[in-house]
């Protein structure tokens, strides 16, 4: 079986592919870059999801497909040619990766595009598996200067808990989903075992640090500054419309969700302390 990824060099898509190597698939990864260093046994198809001719070649010979789409501006129009080569090349599977409650944010861009292709997905004829991840734990390791330095906690979650995920649980969803029986049609909302808080996080990084670590509570103005120091002027307000309205709206995770993503992956979804961790003794800080 050879299964297709695209975003496979990125966080997420990276933890995928090491999660499709550990079976029996072929893993061929959609890249824009022709000097990406790949695992092992893992084919590089130089291509860009806004240019269909390299997609269709790279879909050569391949039975399914693993569709990721990065934040981008035109995030709709990439995943819906994916999704269109995919149906001409006829794959067996395409699993999607979506976002938890995508229909709840009519407000944020990328969750409006990835609640347009699921919705695509549903009017066609392919088999295809909908994979809903909450915010990922990972998001958090680029926090070392902020969490080692003035001791913030920068990240607007609010006080009341959303729903998140450690990438590795969802990277098991999507090589369970590519790999077994009886995911097509489904939609998996994968979350971890309990909700994330701004001020939780604090406490969890404070007591791995040793060192005090505070909830930072900002304007949604200055979220939005902040944010443009990192990202392009629309990524930073899409993603302030997304933490604005986990504010609003509510994000929380659900028991059920939680039996769901333990079913599906075939164990218990790792939680945010083993993460912080992890990480902590990866910068070489961790109290443990």
């Amino acid at each position: 079986m050879k299964i297709l990824v695209t975003g496979g060099t990125g966080r997420v898509g990276t933890a995928v592919v090491q999660a499709l190597l550990r079976g029996d698939a072929s893993v061929r990864i959609l890249t824009r870059n022709k000097a990406a260093k790949l695992p092992i046994g893992v084919e590089a198809a130089v291509g860009d999801l806004l240019n269909p001719e390299s997609v269709q070649s790279a879909l050569n010979g391949v039975d399914k497909l693993f569709l990721l789409v990065g934040n981008a501006a035109d995030e709709l129009v990439q995943a819906l040619l994916g999704f269109a080569a995919a149906r001409q090349a006829k794959v067996e599977h395409l699993t999607y990766l979506s976002v938890y409650q995508a229909e709840r944010f009519a407000d944020v861009p990328h969750f409006v595009a990835k609640h347009a292709v699921e919705t695509a997905l549903k009017a066609f004829g392919i088999p295809f598996t909908i994979l809903r991840p909450a915010y990922f734990f990972q998001n958090d390791s680029q926090l070392r200067a902020a969490l080692t330095g003035p001791g913030l906690y920068p990240i607007p979650i609010g006080q009341a808990g959303i729903a998140a995920v450690d990438v590795r649980d969802v990277a098991d969803a999507a090589a369970v989903s590519l790999t077994t029986d009886e995911h097509a049609g489904k939609t998996y909302n994968l979350i971890g075992p309990n909700p994330l808080s701004g001020p939780g996080a604090a406490a969890v990084w404070s007591k791995t640090l040793s060192r005090p670590v505070k909830y930072a509570e900002l304007s949604w103005v200055a979220v939005e500054e902040q944010l443009r120091q990192m990202f392009p002027g629309w990524l930073a307000m899409d993603l302030r419309l997304m933490f604005q309205g986990y504010h609003e709206h509510g994000f929380a995770p659900t028991n059920a969700d939680v039996a769901a993503t333990t079913r599906l992956i075939g164990h218990a979804p790792r939680h945010y302390e083993d993460f912080v961790h992890e990480t902590a003794a990866e910068w070489g800080m961790s109290a443990r």
